[in-house]
């Protein structure tokens, strides 16, 4: 571990520790500066000039206080945090820290509720020189899109339902959606999925689809339907005209592309559809 060369707020800091006293011990940085390690927090092994690794954050009082717990998310990053109290001025919502990370009302989309749960970014307040968070994510994203590219795969981060699809992170700084008609499994926030880029569009916002353009799919597809048929000893009550919604939540497939994967499947004599369902066969 190498030593910090100052305080850093909001992250992970490696530093010395200088002396112990009544409430905790105190840790330095290579510049001289100091930070409280309360009590709570202090083990036997914390020996004058070892070293160690603590998240950095201010306390009810603003101080700089240093803690070896590690929060949901530290400085510049984004998760997804459940809303634990609602005040006037914010709400508060629990980062696995004893103090609550406050999201100011300006930071805020829409008000809180306690018990819902909201994707943010822990960011620097220089108003307050707090750590806040904030729903208002579209400045942080860079609209100069590099190294993507129609059909390219990419990594993605599940941060919001929209009446469109859902918003997402992609590669970690840009700005993405799943249009709802391209989804055909189950999505939560806060998930990390591998998508693939269907446009770039000239505002830098990408356009996204879960599966490759022009890839059918049909193999994994009818393996699906097959399995499901031998996990439900051989019967499925669904046929070609079954509800487009029930087989994308049973299925996870388009209707057309579960038409074709029954076709697929009867023509080579694995299955029989009959109006009260699908049958195994052999």
């Amino acid at each position: 571990m190498k030593q910090n060369e100052y305080l850093e707020l909001g992250l992970i800091n490696c530093l010395r520790v200088d002396r112990h006293t009544p409430h905790g011990i105190f840790l330095m940085s290579l510049d001289g500066h100091d930070v409280l390690l309360p009590q709570a927090y202090v083990t036997e092994n914390m020996i004058v000039d070892s070293l160690l690794e603590v998240f950095l954050y201010t306390d009810s009082e603003d101080r700089l206080i240093a803690t070896n717990l590690k929060p949901t998310a530290m400085l510049d990053e984004f998760a997804l945090f459940e809303v634990v109290d609602v005040a006037s001025f914010g709400a508060f919502v629990n980062w696995g820290l004893l103090k609550d990370l406050l999201v100011p009302n300006m930071f805020q989309k829409t008000p809180f509720k306690v018990g819902e749960k909201r994707f943010l970014k822990v960011i620097y307040d220089e108003r307050t020189h707090r750590l806040v968070g904030t729903e208002k994510l579209g400045d942080f994203f860079d609209k100069r899109v590099k190294g993507l590219s129609v059909n390219k795969e990419a990594q993605i981060l599940i941060i919001s339902k929209t009446p469109l699809g859902f918003k997402c992170i992609v590669e970690g700084k840009y700005e993405g959606l799943i249009y709802h008609n391209e989804i055909f499994e189950n999505i939560n926030l806060g998930d990390i999925k591998t998508a693939y880029v269907k446009t770039i569009r000239k505002d830098g916002n990408i356009d996204l689809s879960l599966r490759k353009t022009g890839s059918k799919q049909t193999g994994s597809a009818t393996d699906k339907i097959l399995e499901l048929l031998k996990t439900n000893k051989g019967l499925l009550p669904y046929n070609y005209k079954s509800d487009a919604e029930l087989i994308k939540e049973v299925f996870g497939l388009s209707k057309k592309e579960f038409k074709r994967s029954l076709t697929t499947l009867q023509e080579s004599e694995k299955i029989e559809i009959k109006d009260t369902g699908i049958y195994l066969k052999g």
